[in-house]
């Protein structure tokens, strides 16, 4: 499975991990909270002025229309105690304002999702997997990993523990627009708002306060312990719960005031999307001494590169042309760095299948961030 031709090439800066500190949200006071994009704060008789406009009301608002926010949009829609709720979407994505149309003939995206057996359950469960199957997506049942030393290695086979696969490698806009066709396709009531968060203000919330979810506007004197949220396009919506499915850098978190903290790894990753000469069906994985190297199968004699490296290496291989970048890829896979391992538990008998001459990959786009 040597590589010839890439399809997409990707660079990501600066892999880091992001924990959380601590998390407060006051509950004596309504508290104002606003980011540098953020308007003019309300003042206490403009928000009182605003309660009693016609200002939309919503059980949930969900920033964030990504594969997250969507998911959990499509559960609500098909669990029978909230698919009454009235949900709201905040995202600037204009792809949530249009019916999803991929091209069979195109190439794949090189940002893909390997999907286990429990989400495609998921998925399968609110009734989006259905759409993901219209569209390109492989199934594999055998993985391989091993480390450049030849020391260490494994390999997992779906039979080992009586699956039929291991995983589904989709794209991810396939997903995303997968789950956005299950929820065109319901009666739940949902709004999407093409815009940003622009600021939020938090209430206490008494346990005490009793709601009818069926009432688009609940009393007066229930609203002010409802969250307020602004948009970028000047719309303002109350709800009772905020769910920040906006991504690493989130803008409810920041809103919020989550403290966290956050370090680098040194490392970059790219992505590439790679074309072979026939089918691919193993997940493979090498451990180089930079990082890792994962071949994901994609179906339609094509695979995903998931290649993490140290900055420096990422910088040459950037500026790399084509045939090159092919040739480091390929020396990756195969012997470059160590030898393969070998296995004296199974006698002459071969415990690992290796890319061969006769399987060819060939890099056809390139990406790069």
């Amino acid at each position: 499975m040597f590589c010839t031709r890439v399809i997409a090439r990707i660079l990501y800066v600066n892999v880091s991990r992001l924990k959380v500190r601590h998390k407060h949200f006051c509950t004596d006071a309504a508290t104002r909270v606003s980011g540098s994009n953020c308007g003019q704060p309300s003042l206490e008789h403009k928000e009182t002025h605003d309660i009693s406009n016609n200002i939309q009301h919503y059980d949930i608002a969900i920033v964030g229309g990504g594969m997250v926010g969507m998911a959990l949009a499509c559960s609500l829609a098909s669990m029978p105690l909230t698919k009454h709720l009235n949900v709201a979407i905040i995202d600037s994505n204009p792809a949530l304002g249009s019916r999803p149309y991929f091209n069979k003939d195109d190439p794949p995206d090189p940002r893909v999702s390997t999907v286990t057996p429990a989400t495609i359950s998921f998925f399968k469960d609110v009734g989006a997997w259905q759409y993901v199957e219209q569209h390109r997506h492989a199934y594999f049942d055998k993985m391989q990993v091993w480390d450049y030393t030849g020391l260490g290695y494994t390999r997992y086979n779906a039979q080992d523990i009586n699956k039929e696969v291991l995983g589904c490698v989709v794209e991810n806009k396939v997903l995303h627009g997968s789950l956005l066709s299950c929820i065109e396709n319901t009666d739940f009531q949902k709004t999407i708002y093409p815009s940003r968060l622009s600021s939020m203000t938090l209430h206490p919330s008494p346990s005490s306060l009793g709601m009818d979810s069926t009432s688009s506007k609940p009393p007066l004197s229930s609203q002010r312990h409802l969250a307020k949220l602004e948009l970028s396009d000047g719309n303002s919506l109350y709800t009772k719960l905020v769910v920040g499915a906006d991504g690493g850098k989130s803008c409810v978190r920041q809103l919020a005031g989550f403290k966290t903290t956050g370090w680098n790894y040194s490392q970059n990753a790219i992505i590439c999307t790679v074309e072979h000469t026939i089918e691919n069906g193993c997940a493979w994985q090498r451990f180089l001494p930079a990082g890792p190297i994962a071949l994901l199968p994609m179906g339609d004699n094509f695979s995903n590169i998931v290649w993490t490296m140290n900055p420096k290496e990422s910088t040459n291989r950037k500026v790399m042309n084509e045939d090159e970048f092919v040739k480091d890829v390929n020396n990756a896979l195969d012997y470059g760095y160590g030898p393969h391992p070998t296995s004296s538990l199974f006698g002459s008998g071969e415990m690992f299948s290796w890319p061969r001459a006769g399987m060819p990959v060939t890099m056809c786009q390139s990406m790069l961030f």
